[in-house]
């Protein structure tokens, strides 16, 4: 009996725990500290400075895109446009300050003039986007498919018109230095990325939009009834997600030194998993910077330990594709442990 009633009163105990461990904001961080260190055993060569590195890197603009993508999920919608506007922004923004005839070649304001293309289209296409959602009421999964698409097609057809290559080329070495070039052996484009990821914390967490983000996307009537521009703070959730997607395409096409169509084309599901994977909810109204930044380094370890082991692209989009999914399910899990206080 002694024995019976011990385990009966251990159960509420251990499923407390669990439950601390389910809701804990550190959960993914835990979990990838556990995955590195079972790669250490596999592939020694995980921990060696220049794959660590090399993680660093290939975080940067992934995550940037997830912090925009941040911003529309906790408004309980989803942005799918986001490698299109990468692709998008890169083809034009390339075609401006390449040095092959380029529309600023030769001025000295190439750079700057480059800059501003690539954050003029990612903001053009998240006002479409944010427009379409608030002013039509679409759902936001049905515009923001439509725009990808449509831009996706948009790219291939530009950059064809500007040239006879699959991609614009010829891009200024200073522009290139903004993906690849790092200070003190740091890349560069992690300075991008904290100023990025310092406003985008300081706007959720300390401003008054960042409140009415929240309240939005855990309860738009409720919000709308307390006075809340429901429609204005959606509207803009897309167009920082557009901006953001914009400041990725700089970081990818100055890695790639290259302006291409393709760009982006394989990171929807990283986008999404990555904000997912962290914490951030999809059903609304709950997310962090914090947890966003957890799940890119997440999905980089993955990517960079796969890539090691030498698997095959089928094997890496299967094995990331299930933990997306088991983030989903977690996800699911957490709205219904909160829901039931």
């Amino acid at each position: 009996m002694t024995s019976a009633g011990s385990t009966i009163a251990t159960r509420p105990r251990v499923q407390s725990a669990w439950k601390r461990l389910l809701l804990s904001e550190y959960l993914v961080l835990i979990l990838t500290v556990i995955y590195f260190a079972v790669m250490l055993l596999i592939v020694p060569e995980i921990a060696t400075a220049d794959t660590l590195l090399d993680i660093l890197s290939a975080m940067m603009p992934l995550l940037v895109v997830a912090i925009g993508q941040t911003f529309v999920l906790i408004a309980a919608g989803i942005d799918l446009s986001a490698p299109s506007i990468i692709a998008m922004a890169s083809v034009v923004g390339a075609s401006v300050m390449t040095g092959d005839n380029g529309y600023a070649s030769g001025t000295g304001l190439e750079i700057p003039a480059g800059i501003l293309a690539f954050i003029a289209v990612g903001t053009a296409i998240g006002v479409f986007n944010g427009l379409c959602t608030t002013r039509f009421n679409m759902p936001s999964f049905i515009v923001t498919l439509t725009t990808m698409m449509f831009f996706s097609g948009a790219a291939i057809w530009y950059t064809a018109v500007h040239t006879d290559a699959s991609s614009i080329g010829n891009l200024p070495p200073a522009f290139v230095a903004i993906g690849q070039g790092r200070v003190f052996g740091l890349p560069i484009s992690l300075a991008v990325v904290l100023v990025v990821g310092g406003v985008a914390h300081f706007i959720l967490s300390r401003t008054v939009y960042g409140r009415w983000l929240y309240s939005v996307g855990l309860n738009p009537k409720a919000a709308a009834v307390s006075g809340v521009p429901v429609r204005r703070v959606i509207f803009w959730a897309f167009v920082i997600s557009g901006i953001c997607a914009a400041i990725s395409s700089i970081l990818y096409t100055g890695r790639l030194e290259t302006g291409t169509p393709v760009l982006g084309q394989r990171i929807l599901l990283d986008v999404v998993g990555a904000a997912v994977i962290g914490g951030v909810s999809l059903f609304g109204g709950k997310g962090k910077i914090l947890w966003t930044i957890f799940g890119v380094l997440f999905l980089a370890v993955i990517d960079k330990s796969l890539q090691l082991m030498g698997l095959p692209i089928a094997s890496v989009f299967a094995i990331k594709g299930s933990i997306i999914l088991a983030a989903a399910i977690i996800d699911a899990q957490r709205h219904r442990l909160l829901v039931r206080g």
